[in-house]
C-alpha cells in the first residue's frame, strides 16, 4: 500500500467522523440534545490525529513533489495553506465546545455556525484533495517516489481506526460502530 493509499484510507476515515458530526449538528439545531462529549471527542480526534500527523504528512509528501509541475506546484501551495487555516479552526471549535462543556453560557448559533462552517470546510478540502490534487500527483509520481516515500515519512497508528483503539478514543469508536450498525 502506498502513500496516497494511506492517505486515502485516513480521507474516508475524516468523512465517516464529519458525518457522525452533521448528525449531531441536525440533532443540536431541532434540540434533541446532541452528544457534546461526542463532538469534542471528534474534535479531539481531528486535532490530534488529522491536524498533528496526518496534515504535516501530506505537506512533507507535497514537499517531496514540489517543483515538478507548475499547475501542481500551485495546488500543493494552496493545499498547505488550507492545512494551516483547518487546524485554526480545529483549536476554536474544540475551544467553544470547551467552553460549552464547561457550563459557559454562548448562544446555542455559535456553536452551530460554527459547526456548519467547520464541516463545509472540512468536507471542501477532503474533496479538493482526492478530486484534484491526488490525481496530480499520480501522474507525476513514479513507483520509487513512493519507496521511498514509504521509508522517509513518519508512521503512526491511527488511535481510533488503526488495530487497536487508544483508551481515550473507545466511546468515540463504539459511536462509530453505532452509528454504522444504524446505517445498515
Amino acid at each position: 500500500m502506498n502513500t496516497l493509499h494511506e492517505l486515502h484510507q485516513d480521507h474516508i476515515n475524516l468523512n465517516r467522523l464529519l458525518e457522525l458530526l452533521s448528525h449531531e449538528l441536525a440533532a443540536l439545531k431541532r434540540g434533541d440534545g446532541a452528544d457534546l462529549n461526542l463532538l469534542a471527542d471528534v474534535i479531539r480526534y481531528i486535532a490530534d490525529y488529522a491536524d498533528g500527523y496526518h496534515h504535516p504528512r501530506e505537506d512533507e509528501l507535497y514537499a517531496f513533489f514540489a517543483g515538478r509541475d507548475q499547475a501542481l506546484d500551485k495546488v500543493l501551495g494552496c493545499c498547505v495553506d488550507e492545512h494551516h487555516g483547518l487546524t485554526q479552526h480545529t483549536r476554536t471549535l474544540r475551544q467553544t465546545l470547551e467552553e460549552v462543556l464547561n457550563d459557559a453560557v454562548l448562544p446555542l448559533t455559535v456553536l452551530t455556525e460554527q459547526l456548519e462552517q467547520y464541516l463545509a470546510e472540512q468536507k471542501a478540502h477532503l474533496d479538493y484533495e482526492e478530486g484534484t490534487l491526488f490525481p496530480m500527483l499520480r501522474a507525476v509520481a513514479e513507483e520509487a517516489d513512493w519507496t521511498l516515500l514509504a521509508s522517509d515519512l513518519p508512521s503512526r497508528q491511527d488511535p481510533l481506526f488503526g488495530a487497536q483503539q487508544a483508551a481515550e478514543y473507545m466511546s468515540l469508536y463504539q459511536a462509530l460502530q453505532e452509528d454504522l450498525q444504524q446505517a445498515s
